[in-house]
Protein backbone atom coordinates (compact mmCIF):
# COMPACT_ATOMS: atom_id res chain seq x y z
CA UNK A 1 0.00 0.00 0.00
CA UNK A 2 1.18 3.08 -0.98
CA UNK A 3 2.09 6.19 1.70
CA UNK A 4 -1.03 8.23 0.08
CA UNK A 5 -3.58 5.58 0.29
CA UNK A 6 -2.17 4.61 3.90
CA UNK A 7 -2.67 8.75 5.12
CA UNK A 8 -6.35 8.92 3.27
CA UNK A 9 -7.73 5.31 5.12
CA UNK A 10 -6.20 6.89 8.91
CA UNK A 11 -7.60 10.50 7.86
CA UNK A 12 -11.09 8.53 7.40
CA UNK A 13 -10.91 6.48 10.60
CA UNK A 14 -9.71 9.24 12.98
CA UNK A 15 -13.44 11.39 10.96
CA UNK A 16 -15.40 8.30 12.29
CA UNK A 17 -13.94 7.98 15.29
CA UNK A 18 -14.64 11.63 15.61
CA UNK A 19 -17.58 11.39 14.69
CA UNK A 20 -18.94 8.25 16.85
CA UNK A 21 -17.77 10.51 19.92
CA UNK A 22 -19.54 13.31 18.37
CA UNK A 23 -22.70 11.17 18.57
CA UNK A 24 -21.94 9.97 22.33
CA UNK A 25 -21.61 13.58 23.24
CA UNK A 26 -24.95 15.11 21.75
CA UNK A 27 -26.87 12.09 22.03
CA UNK A 28 -28.95 11.55 25.36
CA UNK A 29 -31.67 8.43 25.85
CA UNK A 30 -33.65 9.66 29.03
CA UNK A 31 -35.74 6.58 30.86
CA UNK A 32 -39.17 6.36 31.78
CA UNK A 33 -39.98 8.05 35.04
CA UNK A 34 -37.10 10.16 35.00
CA UNK A 35 -36.08 13.77 33.94
CA UNK A 36 -32.49 14.75 33.38
CA UNK A 37 -31.00 18.88 33.98
CA UNK A 38 -29.62 20.15 31.14
CA UNK A 39 -26.56 23.09 31.71
CA UNK A 40 -25.46 24.84 28.62
CA UNK A 41 -22.13 26.62 29.55
CA UNK A 42 -22.70 25.79 33.48
CA UNK A 43 -25.71 27.42 33.49
CA UNK A 44 -29.25 25.94 33.72
CA UNK A 45 -30.49 25.59 30.11
CA UNK A 46 -33.65 22.80 30.17
CA UNK A 47 -34.94 19.60 31.75
CA UNK A 48 -35.05 16.40 29.45
CA UNK A 49 -38.26 14.21 29.99
CA UNK A 50 -38.02 10.22 28.79
CA UNK A 51 -36.99 9.60 25.23
CA UNK A 52 -34.26 10.59 23.09
CA UNK A 53 -32.69 13.81 22.87
CA UNK A 54 -29.54 15.77 20.86
CA UNK A 55 -27.35 18.11 22.65
CA UNK A 56 -25.25 20.72 21.96
CA UNK A 57 -21.72 19.18 21.78
CA UNK A 58 -18.71 20.46 24.21
CA UNK A 59 -21.77 23.16 25.34
CA UNK A 60 -24.53 21.32 26.83
CA UNK A 61 -24.36 18.51 29.29
CA UNK A 62 -26.39 16.83 31.50
CA UNK A 63 -25.60 18.08 35.20
CA UNK A 64 -28.07 15.98 37.13
CA UNK A 65 -29.93 12.77 36.52
CA UNK A 66 -33.34 12.77 38.72
CA UNK A 67 -35.90 9.43 39.20
CA UNK A 68 -39.59 10.71 39.81
CA UNK A 69 -40.43 7.44 41.56
CA UNK A 70 -40.93 6.83 45.17
CA UNK A 71 -37.80 6.22 46.81
CA UNK A 72 -37.40 4.49 49.94
CA UNK A 73 -35.32 6.33 52.71
CA UNK A 74 -34.14 4.34 55.82
CA UNK A 75 -33.48 6.58 58.88
CA UNK A 76 -30.97 5.11 61.43
CA UNK A 77 -32.05 4.66 64.53
CA UNK A 78 -31.81 7.50 66.90
CA UNK A 79 -32.61 7.98 71.21
CA UNK A 80 -35.14 9.79 72.13
CA UNK A 81 -36.16 11.60 75.50
CA UNK A 82 -40.12 11.25 76.69
CA UNK A 83 -42.15 13.24 78.39
CA UNK A 84 -42.34 11.26 81.28
CA UNK A 85 -38.34 11.55 80.75
CA UNK A 86 -37.68 7.85 79.41
CA UNK A 87 -34.94 7.42 76.70
CA UNK A 88 -35.98 4.84 74.06
CA UNK A 89 -33.97 4.29 70.71
CA UNK A 90 -36.61 4.72 67.38
CA UNK A 91 -35.82 4.20 63.72
CA UNK A 92 -38.16 4.47 60.80
CA UNK A 93 -38.71 4.53 57.14
CA UNK A 94 -39.28 8.03 54.97
CA UNK A 95 -40.80 7.44 51.42
CA UNK A 96 -40.41 10.86 49.21
CA UNK A 97 -40.46 11.13 45.82
CA UNK A 98 -39.28 13.98 43.43
CA UNK A 99 -42.02 16.37 42.34
CA UNK A 100 -39.54 19.50 40.83
CA UNK A 101 -36.18 18.09 39.57
CA UNK A 102 -35.41 21.63 39.02
CA UNK A 103 -35.55 22.54 42.43
CA UNK A 104 -33.79 19.07 43.67
CA UNK A 105 -30.92 19.96 41.87
CA UNK A 106 -30.17 23.46 42.87
CA UNK A 107 -32.44 23.77 45.95
CA UNK A 108 -30.23 22.02 48.52
CA UNK A 109 -26.93 20.43 47.92
CA UNK A 110 -28.56 16.42 48.82
CA UNK A 111 -31.62 16.59 49.73
CA UNK A 112 -31.48 12.40 51.51
CA UNK A 113 -29.13 13.96 53.57
CA UNK A 114 -31.19 17.41 54.48
CA UNK A 115 -34.59 14.48 54.74
CA UNK A 116 -33.15 12.25 56.60
CA UNK A 117 -31.69 14.93 59.15
CA UNK A 118 -35.14 16.74 59.46
CA UNK A 119 -37.16 13.36 59.84
CA UNK A 120 -34.94 12.84 62.90
CA UNK A 121 -34.76 15.67 64.35
CA UNK A 122 -38.68 15.85 63.90
CA UNK A 123 -39.15 12.26 65.32
CA UNK A 124 -36.96 13.39 68.72
CA UNK A 125 -39.58 16.62 68.88
CA UNK A 126 -43.11 14.21 68.50
CA UNK A 127 -41.70 11.93 71.22
CA UNK A 128 -40.59 14.75 73.58
CA UNK A 129 -44.42 15.59 73.73
CA UNK A 130 -45.82 11.82 74.90
CA UNK A 131 -45.25 9.47 77.28
CA UNK A 132 -43.87 6.15 77.23
CA UNK A 133 -47.12 4.59 77.65
CA UNK A 134 -48.35 6.52 74.92
CA UNK A 135 -45.12 5.70 72.49
CA UNK A 136 -46.83 2.42 71.40
CA UNK A 137 -50.06 3.67 70.92
CA UNK A 138 -49.57 6.68 69.29
CA UNK A 139 -47.63 5.60 65.92
CA UNK A 140 -50.02 7.41 63.60
CA UNK A 141 -50.20 10.77 65.16
CA UNK A 142 -46.07 10.20 65.34
CA UNK A 143 -45.86 9.14 61.86
CA UNK A 144 -48.25 12.23 60.71
CA UNK A 145 -46.24 14.46 62.64
CA UNK A 146 -43.11 13.45 61.13
CA UNK A 147 -44.54 13.53 57.85
CA UNK A 148 -46.02 17.22 58.20
CA UNK A 149 -42.68 18.64 59.41
CA UNK A 150 -40.20 17.40 56.27
CA UNK A 151 -43.20 17.92 53.94
CA UNK A 152 -43.09 21.42 54.70
CA UNK A 153 -39.62 21.99 54.53
CA UNK A 154 -39.05 19.94 51.23
CA UNK A 155 -41.40 22.14 49.46
CA UNK A 156 -38.42 24.23 48.53
CA UNK A 157 -36.22 21.25 47.38
CA UNK A 158 -38.63 20.28 45.10
CA UNK A 159 -39.38 17.29 47.24
CA UNK A 160 -42.87 15.31 48.34
CA UNK A 161 -43.02 13.57 51.53
CA UNK A 162 -44.98 10.60 50.85
CA UNK A 163 -45.09 8.65 54.81
CA UNK A 164 -43.03 7.90 57.47
CA UNK A 165 -43.20 4.79 59.47
CA UNK A 166 -41.88 3.90 62.91
CA UNK A 167 -39.86 0.46 62.35
CA UNK A 168 -38.97 -0.40 66.32
CA UNK A 169 -39.58 1.27 69.33
CA UNK A 170 -36.50 -0.08 71.38
CA UNK A 171 -37.04 0.84 75.92
CA UNK A 172 -34.12 0.50 77.80
CA UNK A 173 -34.09 -2.99 79.63
CA UNK A 174 -34.86 -2.05 83.07
CA UNK A 175 -38.29 0.05 81.62
CA UNK A 176 -38.60 -3.09 79.59
CA UNK A 177 -38.60 -5.03 82.51
CA UNK A 178 -40.87 -3.03 84.63
CA UNK A 179 -43.21 -2.98 81.56
CA UNK A 180 -43.26 -6.50 81.77
CA UNK A 181 -43.63 -6.78 85.26
CA UNK A 182 -46.89 -4.35 85.34
CA UNK A 183 -48.18 -6.31 82.42
CA UNK A 184 -47.85 -9.87 83.86
CA UNK A 185 -49.58 -7.90 87.21
CA UNK A 186 -52.80 -6.75 84.95
CA UNK A 187 -53.10 -10.12 83.29
CA UNK A 188 -52.61 -12.01 87.23
CA UNK A 189 -55.37 -9.13 88.52
CA UNK A 190 -58.22 -9.45 85.32
CA UNK A 191 -57.68 -13.57 86.04
CA UNK A 192 -58.19 -12.94 89.60
CA UNK A 193 -61.34 -11.01 89.11
CA UNK A 194 -62.42 -13.36 86.42
CA UNK A 195 -62.18 -16.02 88.54
CA UNK A 196 -63.95 -14.43 91.72
CA UNK A 197 -66.87 -13.66 88.96
CA UNK A 198 -66.84 -17.22 88.05
CA UNK A 199 -66.93 -17.99 91.72
CA UNK A 200 -69.76 -15.28 92.67
CA UNK A 201 -72.12 -16.71 89.94
CA UNK A 202 -71.12 -20.13 90.83
CA UNK A 203 -72.76 -19.64 93.90
CA UNK A 204 -75.18 -17.55 93.21
CA UNK A 205 -76.55 -20.00 90.64
CA UNK A 206 -75.99 -22.99 93.50
CA UNK A 207 -78.17 -20.52 96.01
CA UNK A 208 -80.95 -20.59 92.92
CA UNK A 209 -80.72 -24.44 92.72
CA UNK A 210 -81.08 -24.92 96.35
CA UNK A 211 -83.82 -22.35 96.87
CA UNK A 212 -85.72 -23.98 93.87
CA UNK A 213 -85.04 -27.79 95.19
CA UNK A 214 -86.18 -26.55 98.97
CA UNK A 215 -89.60 -24.49 97.61
CA UNK A 216 -90.50 -28.18 95.38
CA UNK A 217 -89.74 -30.22 98.09
CA UNK A 218 -92.04 -27.88 100.64
CA UNK A 219 -94.35 -28.07 97.95
CA UNK A 220 -93.95 -31.54 97.71
CA UNK A 221 -94.33 -32.68 101.80
CA UNK A 222 -97.26 -29.74 101.77
CA UNK A 223 -99.22 -31.79 98.68
CA UNK A 224 -98.11 -34.90 100.73
CA UNK A 225 -100.10 -34.11 103.72
CA UNK A 226 -102.82 -33.05 102.06
CA UNK A 227 -103.24 -36.25 100.41
CA UNK A 228 -102.65 -38.15 103.46
CA UNK A 229 -105.03 -35.91 105.20
CA UNK A 230 -107.80 -36.38 102.72
CA UNK A 231 -107.13 -39.93 102.82
CA UNK A 232 -107.52 -40.36 106.49
CA UNK A 233 -110.50 -38.35 106.08
CA UNK A 234 -112.62 -40.76 103.51
CA UNK A 235 -110.89 -43.22 105.73
CA UNK A 236 -113.10 -42.04 108.56
CA UNK A 237 -115.59 -41.60 107.06
CA UNK A 238 -115.74 -45.28 105.14
CA UNK A 239 -115.18 -46.55 108.22
CA UNK A 240 -118.30 -44.80 110.14
CA UNK A 241 -120.41 -45.22 106.99
CA UNK A 242 -119.52 -49.22 107.37
CA UNK A 243 -120.04 -49.22 111.03
CA UNK A 244 -123.42 -47.46 110.86
CA UNK A 245 -124.27 -49.87 108.80
CA UNK A 246 -123.63 -52.83 110.61
CA UNK A 247 -125.03 -51.22 113.45
CA UNK A 248 -128.37 -50.71 111.75
CA UNK A 249 -127.96 -54.55 110.32
CA UNK A 250 -127.22 -55.88 113.85
CA UNK A 251 -130.32 -54.00 114.95
CA UNK A 252 -132.98 -55.21 112.14
CA UNK A 253 -131.59 -58.74 112.54
CA UNK A 254 -132.01 -58.41 116.42
CA UNK A 255 -135.80 -58.20 116.14
CA UNK A 256 -135.88 -60.90 113.78
CA UNK A 257 -136.93 -64.73 115.23
CA UNK A 258 -134.32 -66.21 117.00
CA UNK A 259 -132.17 -62.89 117.01
CA UNK A 260 -132.13 -62.54 120.65
CA UNK A 261 -130.62 -66.22 121.11
CA UNK A 262 -128.23 -65.09 118.38
CA UNK A 263 -127.15 -62.51 120.09
CA UNK A 264 -126.70 -64.11 123.37
CA UNK A 265 -124.62 -66.24 122.19
CA UNK A 266 -122.53 -64.20 120.51
CA UNK A 267 -122.14 -61.44 122.80
CA UNK A 268 -121.11 -64.53 124.96
CA UNK A 269 -118.63 -66.05 122.80
CA UNK A 270 -116.93 -62.58 122.26
CA UNK A 271 -116.70 -62.50 126.01
CA UNK A 272 -114.90 -65.50 126.41
CA UNK A 273 -112.72 -65.20 123.36
CA UNK A 274 -111.52 -61.50 125.13
CA UNK A 275 -111.08 -63.01 128.37
CA UNK A 276 -109.18 -65.76 126.50
CA UNK A 277 -106.78 -63.29 125.43
CA UNK A 278 -106.39 -61.03 128.25
CA UNK A 279 -105.38 -64.22 130.33
CA UNK A 280 -102.11 -65.29 127.67
CA UNK A 281 -101.12 -61.43 126.93
CA UNK A 282 -100.40 -60.36 130.64
CA UNK A 283 -98.51 -61.78 133.28
CA UNK A 284 -101.39 -60.33 136.16
CA UNK A 285 -104.93 -60.77 135.61
CA UNK A 286 -108.05 -59.37 137.18
CA UNK A 287 -110.75 -61.80 137.70
CA UNK A 288 -114.53 -60.35 138.13
CA UNK A 289 -116.00 -61.06 141.30
CA UNK A 290 -119.13 -62.32 140.17
CA UNK A 291 -116.86 -64.48 137.56
CA UNK A 292 -119.87 -67.93 137.83
CA UNK A 293 -122.57 -65.41 136.89
CA UNK A 294 -121.27 -64.64 133.18
CA UNK A 295 -124.95 -65.55 131.79
CA UNK A 296 -126.43 -62.73 133.96
CA UNK A 297 -123.73 -60.68 132.32
CA UNK A 298 -124.42 -61.60 128.75
CA UNK A 299 -127.95 -61.47 129.81
CA UNK A 300 -127.68 -57.90 131.08
CA UNK A 301 -125.53 -56.89 127.72
CA UNK A 302 -128.55 -58.68 125.27
CA UNK A 303 -130.96 -56.04 127.40
CA UNK A 304 -129.33 -52.86 126.76
CA UNK A 305 -128.50 -53.64 123.05
CA UNK A 306 -131.73 -54.89 122.46
CA UNK A 307 -133.57 -51.76 124.35
CA UNK A 308 -131.50 -49.54 122.33
CA UNK A 309 -132.22 -51.03 119.01
CA UNK A 310 -136.16 -51.20 120.25
CA UNK A 311 -135.94 -46.99 120.69
CA UNK A 312 -134.45 -46.75 117.72
CA UNK A 313 -137.01 -48.57 115.55
CA UNK A 314 -139.86 -46.64 117.58
CA UNK A 315 -138.70 -43.51 117.10
CA UNK A 316 -138.31 -44.27 113.10
CA UNK A 317 -142.03 -45.55 113.09
CA UNK A 318 -143.56 -42.66 114.66
CA UNK A 319 -145.70 -40.25 112.42
CA UNK A 320 -144.98 -37.40 111.55
CA UNK A 321 -141.72 -37.14 113.37
CA UNK A 322 -138.65 -36.46 110.90
CA UNK A 323 -136.63 -39.38 109.55
CA UNK A 324 -133.15 -39.75 111.33
CA UNK A 325 -129.88 -39.25 108.80
CA UNK A 326 -127.00 -41.64 109.25
CA UNK A 327 -123.57 -39.28 108.91
CA UNK A 328 -120.43 -40.54 109.57
CA UNK A 329 -121.97 -43.71 111.80
CA UNK A 330 -124.25 -41.45 114.22
CA UNK A 331 -127.65 -41.26 113.44
CA UNK A 332 -128.63 -37.18 113.32
CA UNK A 333 -132.52 -35.86 112.73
Amino acid sequence: MDPSTLTSLITVLVFVLILVMLVVKTAVIVPQRSEYIVERLGKYSKTLSAGLHILIPFIDKVGYKRSLKEEVMDIPAQSCITRDNVSVTIDGVLYIRVNDPKKSSYGIENYYVAASQLAQTSLRSAIGKIDLDKTFEERESINSAVVQAVDEAAQEWGIKVMRYEIKDITPPSSVMTAMEQQMRAEREKRAEIALSEGDRQSRINRSEGLKQEAMQISEGEKQKRINEAEGRAQEILLVADATATGLQKVAEAIILPGGEEAMNLKVAEQFIDEFGNLAKTNNTMIIPADLANIGGMVAAATQIIKGTSAASFAGAAKPGKKPTENIGGFAVE
